[in-house]
């Protein structure tokens, strides 16, 4: 296993994020998912953790299988929101002994039924807690469009700069423009911010699902882009083919623009992956 800050260290990454399955079905799928990505052979995997810790368990178990069962290094997910000091201490030792060496450090969504103890209010919080109890790269999260809750863009850039400072590196939410990651980068770096910012990729395949994504997660989808998935009406097939070929787009003026990666936000499957693995040329895809 290897700790992301020193593979980023060595040079670009490609990473997927994957989510735990609520149902065995899915456990399956997901199982033959990471089989068919482990041959393109990505520096690391992230798991997603629910809002609240709702997936606390699900996102252990799948860390943990990944850790065991495949050559490639896990990160977990960790989020403030819903938990107590007691609650992270007791998770980072579970991680610290199964082997497990990243973090991606998260404010998080509180459950629906809004009732939770925290002893959190900011996800600098929780990487501080995550640093003093040692052992692990520690990332964050970073928002190209403004995260959707900051006030105004020079407090959103300089709580991003803050974080960074205490962390190893930052994961963007997806985005569709360009623009909008090389002019955060630029702004961080105003700000003295040297550590990578991984942007991260969404492939389309559905149009309204990306839409709904977009805007809980305040990033906007362009209408060049909802123009360009229109064409293939309702074929499926065709409207995916669209999305790899806008993301691959995306991916190439990244990697020219000497971002330190791509980090691939898979929805549990592999095809639009490896599709973009294979346009690229990053690995000897299959």
């Amino acid at each position: 296993m290897a700790r992301i800050s020193d593979l980023l260290a060595a040079g670009p990454t490609y990473s997927v994020e994957f989510f735990p399955p609520k149902h065995e079905a899915g456990w399956l799928s997901l199982g033959r998912t990471i089989s068919e990505l482990e041959h393109l052979a990505p520096d690391f995997v992230s798991v997603t953790y629910g809002a609240g810790g709702s997936t606390r368990t699900r996102t252990a178990d799948l860390v943990s299988w990944v850790r065991r069962q495949t050559s490639i290094s896990p990160m977990a997910h960790l989020t403030c929101a819903g938990h107590t000091r007691d609650d992270i201490r007791a998770i980072l030792t579970d991680y610290r002994a199964e082997g497990v060496e990243n973090i991606l450090a998260l404010g998080g969504d509180l459950p629906a039924d809004g009732e939770t103890e925290s002893d959190y209010r900011f996800s600098m919080e929780l990487v501080d807690d995550v640093r003093e109890f040692g052992g692990f790269s520690v990332g964050v999260a970073a928002h190209p469009e403004l995260h959707p809750r900051s006030p105004d863009r020079g407090t959103d850039r300089q709580h991003l700069a803050n974080k960074l400072a205490a962390a190893d590196f930052a994961i963007t939410q997806f985005f569709f423009d360009i623009e909008h990651y090389l002019v955060m980068i630029d702004e961080l770096a105003s700000l003295g911010v040297t550590k990578p910012v991984l942007p991260g990729i969404m492939p389309i395949s559905n149009l309204g699902q990306i839409t709904r994504m977009a805007h809980m997660s305040g990033a906007e989808v362009p209408g060049w882009v909802i123009e360009a998935m229109e064409k293939a009406g309702d074929n499926l097939d065709a409207a995916e083919r669209i999305g790899v070929d806008l993301a691959t787009e995306l991916c190439a003026r990244l990697i020219d623009e000497g971002a330190p990666g791509l980090h691939f936000y898979a929805l549990n499957r592999s095809w639009a992956t490896r599709e973009i693995f294979r346009n690229l040329g990053l690995r000897p895809a299959l």
